[in-house]
């Protein structure tokens, strides 16, 4: 019998062969599996993070161009099958007041954008994309800091629905992304990334991020693996 063909990783070209091997042999990256209450968590998928809304003049500094617009369509089909078997979906929305006086050290890192397009408090940069709008009954979480659990009741949510498997989404990778999966991993969820559901600024920041956490925290699957699990 012919041997299978080896499933290669989107992040495989940063890795030298040494470095192939000795994930191997340390024995990271093993598969954690779906549970049986899985939950969706859409993180950040707002204007300011994917792009105008048409007939924007608004600038968009933090914008993360056609990776997100790929993201954002393949997110709305992870819903649609979601939807249809009646698992929950949570939502994040990052925003700062405009007196910065909610944003804390962030603003030394980053400053403050003086513009619409970006997470200002009833901004349109602040308002989630049209594509993935939330229905009625899904519960969109409030945030100022990256984790998805920092501050917010999202972990009571999960304990109230007896939720053991958290599919994420959303952006950056890099940031929001990564900074929920290790808080979901350490409060003992099934932590799955969805690869073609997540998006960023830099690709190479989105390569090594999603190597990190395959590795350490959350398994990274693909779309169409997900909507199978969701279905099952």
């Amino acid at each position: 019998m012919c041997c299978q063909a080896r499933i290669v990783p989107p992040w495989d070209e940063l890795l030298s062969d040494e470095e192939r091997e000795r994930v191997a042999t340390a024995g990271f990256g093993r598969r954690i599996g779906f549970g049986a209450r899985p939950a969706i968590l859409v993180i950040d998928v707002q204007n300011y993070m994917v792009g105008p809304p048409p007939g924007s003049r608004h600038p968009y500094p933090s914008a993360c161009g056609e990776a997100a617009v790929a993201a954002v369509a393949a997110i709305a089909r992870l819903l649609d099958v979601a939807r249809a078997a009646a698992v929950p979906v949570f939502y994040t929305r990052n925003r700062y007041r405009r007196d910065g006086a909610d944003i804390g050290v962030y603003a030394r890192k980053r400053g403050m954008p003086d513009t619409e397009g970006w997470c200002l408090d009833g901004s349109e940069g602040a308002e989630i994309h049209a594509a993935v709008t939330p229905r009625a009954g899904e519960i969109v979480l409030g945030k100022t800091k990256p984790s998805a659990f920092h501050g917010t009741p999202l972990l009571e949510f999960m304990i109230h629905r007896s939720v053991d498997t958290l599919l994420i989404c959303g952006g950056s990778t890099s940031n929001c992304v990564r900074a929920s999966a290790v808080d979901a991993a350490s409060n003992n969820l099934r932590t799955i990334v969805v690869s073609e559901c997540v998006f960023d600024r830099f690709r190479i920041s989105h390569l090594a991020s999603l190597f990190d956490l395959d590795r350490q925290y959350a398994d990274v699957v693909s779309l169409d693996e997900a909507i199978a699990a969701l279905e099952r």
